[in-house]
């Protein structure tokens, strides 16, 4: 399977940054990408916030007594999915949430024919205070979610997650245990942390799993002081990295090897071995 991991520059015009997604989807799915992730926030990514109430749409039709489903941003990335004919992952999605005052940041995989495959919620909300004085309080504006995802796919289980939790090694532990041969990571990882900690961590994640790693990526500045990392990511189950985006959006293109992936994981069955 080729999977393509996509980095993108969002700001705060969501028109651009939808037709700047496209684009790089559509490079991607011409290149033979059937699996392609798109970050964190790929819609929307401001100077104050990383998301807004305004923009929040509904994931089900029940949802939305006005009729609007599927809203702007969901249709768009619905049309596109049908449109090259690949599964596509909304990495950090804008979902409408319970409560009126809060939203859910939500990674939504699309099936080919455009339709909802999967949801995950994510779980860890970013409430860090980085050198220098930054100060991050996802939890301010987003609810948090409950479960553990690990989406079934014509290659095998497709794990879940977005950005902060790649900082908690259990989850991913829990996703292998449920069959996840790939592990998904969509981020908007900030450029302080990023520097010293997106590489090892997606490559521990790998490793310690013997999946594959997929990290599309926010880079560059998005308004205000907001800076990502980049560097979108492949990385196999030996923790080699496989294809990485550097410092322009882009895409990371790679091909997976699942007998490979056999091989690995028959030779040193760690994940058999385990007592806890």
């Amino acid at each position: 399977m080729r999977v393509a991991a996509i980095q993108m520059t969002s700001t705060d015009d969501i028109a651009v940054n939808l037709a700047a997604a496209s684009r790089l989807v559509q490079d991607a799915a011409a290149q033979g990408a059937q699996l392609v992730g798109l970050p964190e926030n790929f819609a929307f990514l401001g100077s104050d916030r990383d998301h807004r109430l305004a923009i929040a749409e509904p994931l089900a039709a029940m949802q939305d007594a006005s009729g609007s489903f599927p809203g702007p941003i969901l249709g768009a990335m619905m049309a596109l999915a049908r449109q090259v004919q690949a599964h596509l992952l909304l990495g950090g999605f804008p979902e409408r949430g319970r409560v009126p005052t809060q939203i859910r940041n939500t990674a939504v995989l699309l099936a080919p024919d455009g339709e909802i495959a999967a949801l995950y919620r994510k779980i860890h909300l970013f409430d860090v205070d980085l050198p220098g004085g930054t100060r991050f309080r996802e939890s301010e504006a987003v609810e948090a979610g409950d479960d553990v995802v690990v989406a079934p796919f014509p290659w095998g289980g497709l794990g879940l997650s977005i950005c902060y939790d790649l900082r908690f090694p259990e989850l991913y532990r829990r996703q292998a245990a449920a069959g996840a041969r790939v592990l998904t990571v969509p981020s908007a990882f900030t450029a302080e942390t990023g520097k010293d900690h997106w590489h090892v961590l997606l490559r521990a994640r790998a490793i310690e799993n013997q999946a594959y790693v997929l990290a599309p990526a926010q880079f560059g500045l998005h308004g205000g002081q907001r800076r990502s990392y980049g560097h979108a990511l492949i990385v196999d189950p030996w923790g080699t990295v496989l294809a990485e985006c550097g410092d322009h959006p882009g895409a990371a293109l790679a091909d997976l090897d699942f007998a490979y992936q056999d091989d690995v994981r028959a030779r040193l069955p760690c994940l058999a071995h385990r007592r806890l």
